[in-house]
């Protein structure tokens, strides 16, 4: 490979990593929060590897142009003490990846997964914190699904409830309120849907904030209980910062 063409893919690809995880938090449309640390090491090493590599090389040709008085090619030796210019086409395939996210960094993933992923299985509460006495109780999908299905206490009968998450379209007219969840990174992405009744569906992927009640379908506090909301109010929200954590909404 040329000298200077390592150095430069080096420095594209720590590049990209550095603008989506220093620079900025995109990188969480990918991730989980706790690994962005790791891509920021990863992007500083792969710079630093590439001006450790570039600059001998930089060197070497300033000296080869002060001495010939020209611009010298610059190849690398080969085994038989001579140069050779040769850069083996798959390694170009590391810029495409690097150029992407420096110039459109791809959306996080949204109701076109949701509608085609397995729905995640909420595990079992040991215990449930006592609610408010009064007003509306923000909620995750995910402590509102285990709720409906396992306090036995009843905990959400008659209360008001406000979730956040985006909408996915059903058969119908029919939306799901939705969240995006993951162990690692967007590969390993589950669903975690709450249908949504007595409102028009808004458009695929817009964030919502929903205040309603439980619809009642199955016995509460039961498996038989369907995790699903009566809508009676909607707003819409910017995107969170982290998409896949699923948390109560802000008040």
């Amino acid at each position: 490979m040329k000298p200077m063409v390592q150095p430069m893919l080096l420095l594209l690809m720590g590049a990209a990593i550095l603008r989506v995880s220093l620079f900025s938090d995109i990188c969480l449309r990918y991730v989980k929060e706790g690994l962005q640390p790791f891509l920021i090491a990863s992007g500083l090493v792969l710079v630093g590897c590439a001006l450790a590599g570039a600059l001998p090389q930089g060197l070497r040709f300033i000296r080869r142009r002060e001495s010939t008085g020209s611009v010298p090619a610059v190849a690398a030796p080969g085994p038989d003490g001579h140069e050779h210019a040769h850069v083996p086409g798959i390694a170009w395939l590391l810029a495409a990846p690097a150029l992407v996210l420096l110039m459109f960094a791809p959306p996080a993933l949204g109701s076109y997964t949701a509608a085609r992923d397995s729905p995640k299985v909420v595990e079992d509460y040991d215990h449930f914190k006592r609610l408010p006495a009064q007003g509306p109780v923000p909620l995750s999908l995910t402590e509102f699904t285990a709720r409906v299905q396992q306090d036995r206490a009843k905990s959400l009968q008659g209360r008001t409830v406000v979730m956040s998450g985006f909408v996915t379209p059903g058969k119908g007219g029919r939306w799901d309120l939705t969240r995006l969840l993951v162990a690692c990174c967007a590969a390993d992405s589950q669903s975690l849907t709450v249908p949504m009744h007595g409102f028009p569906a808004p458009p695929a992927d817009t964030w919502v904030k929903v205040t309603g009640t439980w619809h009642p379908s199955g016995a509460l506090g039961t498996a038989s209980a369907a995790p699903a909301l009566d809508v009676r109010s909607l707003e819409r929200i910017p995107p969170p910062l982290s998409p896949y954590k699923d948390q109560p909404p802000a008040p």
